[in-house]
């Protein structure tokens, strides 16, 4: 992939300091800490690194380290493959289903002043929606296992928060003797996931409330009001909540492409810049409103990292979790039991998956060998050797 025209890095440190002055205020310490970090990412301040060839002694110019933080555009790739070809063996050699969970834009800002709790929430009330429809005997009867991915971000970097969740075509049988396959072409009805999942937020903000664990302040100060609290709520009881599926998108090997795209992913990558002239930031979004059309967006340099830092999440966090049979303490115990059903309700033997080449390699020019770290630089020291970016 040809290296963007311009980075969020550049738009940093041009309006870093001017943004800073009118927002940071409001900014939150992982806020700030992702801003330093990517201000500061692949350059001379960090420090960095010499690579030099074991096979035949080509030395590289210094290359800056990068920050690795979780936000940034430019560290995510290396987590990304190591996460995804970790996830090899706990895929099944089955369909898998993709179906993403949204709250309505009037609850937005209650995440903002509530993020931990908002988003803990939302994977909660997603994930359980799913375990209990699946459960029932008149949708599937069965016990499944899924991998929930939160993204807090619309296509113009507004707030919308969202789940995606991945699930195999199917589940295990309540005795645990066979394997159940899905009847419906879209795994469980959609209509049926939206009205629960309505159920299951609102119960589960109406408790937050009543314990007064939610924060209202700012933008939510009249939520504070409890009888304007409860008119919000029967208001997004008489809607339609959005649960969006997909019909079956294929098996192991393109799962991984899948999670490989999501899993990882930051409020804008940098290939979706165009242009930055100093003041004002171009870049492309998909207007799904409107026929998923490609539309370009120009904002004030000040106005895009704004919206950009509104997506940094709580320390610690954990943005993909697992359910069901793939919960962390139990799918050491259930997946060889899942592989071994799921195989012969297809009468087919299991499939190991491939992610390709896994995490990437830097190969020498010269002799094609991996190229090893031979020398590492302090900041003093990478300052004094000059610019090279090795991104």
């Amino acid at each position: 992939m040809s290296r963007p025209a311009v980075e969020v890095a550049d738009i940093l440190r041009a309006q870093g300091n001017r943004f800073l002055d009118r927002y940071e205020k409001g900014f939150d310490f992982q806020q700030l800490k992702a801003f330093r970090a990517i201000q500061r990412c692949r350059t001379a301040a960090l420090g960095g690194h010499i690579d030099a060839c074991p096979r035949c002694g080509y030395q590289a110019a210094i290359s800056y380290n990068s920050c690795r933080n979780r936000h940034c555009p430019k560290c995510q790739a290396q987590a990304r493959d190591h996460w995804v070809a970790a996830r090899e063996r706990d895929l099944l050699s089955t369909d898998y289903f993709h179906v993403v969970f949204t709250v309505p834009h009037e609850l937005n800002v209650l995440a903002l002043d509530n993020q931990r709790l908002f988003y803990d929430l939302l994977f909660n009330a997603s994930a359980q929606t799913m375990l209990e429809v699946a459960a029932d005997p008149k949708h599937l009867g069965a016990e499944i296992g899924l991998i929930s991915i939160l993204h807090t971000w619309g296509q113009n970097l507004l707030l919308h928060p969202h789940v995606h969740c991945v699930i195999p075509a199917g589940g295990l049988s309540p005795d645990h003797d066979r394997w159940v396959r899905p009847r419906y072409p879209f795994f469980l009805p959609v209509k049926i996931l939206s009205r629960v999942f309505r159920g299951k937020f609102c119960a589960g903000l109406k408790r937050l409330y009543r314990r007064q664990k939610l924060r209202c302040a700012g933008p939510a100060a009249t939520l504070a009001d409890a009888r304007q609290f409860r008119q919000l709520l029967r208001r997004l009881h008489r809607q339609d909540w959005v649960v969006y599926a997909k019909p079956a998108f294929g098996g192991p090997v393109q799962v991984l492409r899948y999670l490989g795209r999501y899993t990882h992913r930051v409020a804008i990558s940098n290939h979706r810049l165009l242009a930055f002239d100093g003041e004002h930031v171009t870049f492309r979004w998909k207007d799904y409103a409107h026929g998923s059309k490609q539309r370009k967006m120009t904002l004030l340099g000040t106005e895009f990292l704004r919206r950009f830092f509104l997506h940094v999440l709580p320390k610690g966090f954990v943005r993909i979790r697992h359910f069901g049979y793939l919960a962390n303490s139990r799918r050491a115990a259930t997946l060889p039991l899942c592989r071994r059903l799921s195989a012969i309700s297809t009468s087919e033997a299991p499939t190991p998956p491939s992610a390709g080449e896994g995490p990437t390699t830097w190969h020498c020019p010269r002799c094609g060998a991996a190229m090893v770290v031979a020398d590492r630089l302090t900041a003093a020291e990478a300052s004094r050797c000059g610019y090279f970016d090795s991104s």
